[in-house]
């Protein structure tokens, strides 16, 4: 049986940690790119099109 590892998840095989690990960075990479671009902010003016008409919110 493998060494359980404890983790912020509970106790999970080291290979479960690894993935976790990889899966936590990527999703906060991701929030940082986000926020980087602008994406998400209610703040910001939103344009939308739709055919020729534009409309701003």
């Amino acid at each position: 049986m493998a060494v359980m590892i404890h983790s912020k998840y509970g106790y999970e095989p080291p290979e479960w940690v690894q993935a976790d690990s990889r899966l936590d960075k990527w999703y906060q990479d991701k929030k940082r790119r986000a926020k980087q671009h602008g994406a998400f902010s209610l703040e910001k003016n939103k344009e939308t099109r739709h055919g020729k008409n534009q409309t701003r919110h």
